[in-house]
């Protein structure tokens, strides 16, 4: 099993938020603790077992510094402009 760590940008695999984009925020066992900055924020994350999720990437090592909802919120909505330019440089 992939090893993740604090910061990295995964996707839901399984369950009603299936496709969905995260940042883990903590790792306990088996499970990780994802926020979103919008709707799962640092205050109340998701819990999702490790075998749910997927990496995508490990470009937030900004996060280590003091991390706020704000911030997790940018992270994604910047990921989320890159996916759509590289999807229009396709077609």
């Amino acid at each position: 099993m992939y090893e993740y760590k604090k910061g990295h940008l995964v996707i839901s695999m399984a369950g009603h938020d299936k496709g969905k984009f995260y940042i883990i925020n903590n790792i306990q066992g088996e499970y990780a603790f994802l926020v979103d900055g919008k709707y799962k924020t640092l205050e109340k994350p998701k819990m999702k077992k490790l075998k749910h999720i997927q990496f995508v990437s490990d470009f937030c090592e900004r996060l280590e510094e003091k991390p706020n909802n704000e911030m997790y919120k940018y992270i994604l909505k910047q990921y989320m402009k890159e996916l759509e330019i590289k999807e229009k440089s396709l077609s």
